[in-house]
């Protein structure tokens, strides 16, 4: 008899006489050298990165995506048995997949909308993986890189948006401001005491000179 320890991170798929018997889990196993294949399978999350794909938008504008998956293997047997390489059948599915989704986005909708993209790329990907034993946890689109000439357009565009904004706000705080004065110079036309009081309440910080004429309150003077 033969032993075997299996690491945590593996499972070892036993083959007797050319058919799969079963998957050791990890430990130590015993199995009859005889007739047996042993074969290992790193069962850690691995990352898959599908980079610059040169896609056409549904408006004919080419782009490059970059996409990111985590595959994890999920059956041991199924990942050395139904693909020599099961690996590159999820990054062939990815690609497919990726074109197929931007050639229906205008370029506005893929930009504004690619963080969500991921999402509908995971689906027809995460398929793909299950028949050759893998497991799709995630997929993000990392990149959309733009021609030179489209990234400038959209580096003014998003200039001119944050100098709108910018402008509008200081546009609302002198609305305000002159709201606010507007309504204090009626409260003091309509109740000519405000005033008065007003100036007596400067006058208690001590360094106010109040000069009063007669009938009336001129004011605090410095």
């Amino acid at each position: 008899m033969a032993k075997i320890i299996v690491m945590e991170y593996e499972r070892a798929v036993r083959f007797v006489d050319g058919r799969v018997a079963d998957v050791l889990g990890p430990g130590r196993h015993r199995y009859r050298r005889r007739g047996t294949t042993l074969q290992r399978v790193d069962v850690r999350p691995r990352l898959v990165t599908v980079p610059g794909q040169e896609v056409l938008t549904s408006d004919g504008i080419a782009v490059r995506v970059t996409v990111v998956l985590r595959v994890t293997v999920t059956d041991a047997a199924a990942f050395v048995t139904a693909s020599q390489d099961a690996y590159a059948e999820v990054y062939a599915a990815a690609q497919h997949a990726l074109r197929q989704a931007v050639a229906r986005l205008e370029l506005d909708a893929l930009v504004e909308g690619r963080t969500g993209l991921g999402s509908e790329l995971l689906e027809p990907v995460r398929v793909a993986g299950e028949r050759v034993g893998l497991g799709v946890d995630d997929l993000v689109v990392r990149d959309v890189m733009l021609p030179g000439e489209l990234r400038r357009a959209y580096a003014e565009v998003l200039l001119a948006r944050q100098r709108g904004r910018a402008e509008l706000e200081k546009a609302r705080a002198e609305a305000a401001s002159l709201r606010s004065l507007a309504n204090t110079a009626r409260l003091l036309e309509e109740h000519p005491a405000l005033l008065r009081l007003r100036a007596l309440q400067a006058v208690g910080g001590g360094e106010t000179k109040l000069v009063i004429h007669e009938g009336e309150v001129s004011g605090p003077a410095t």
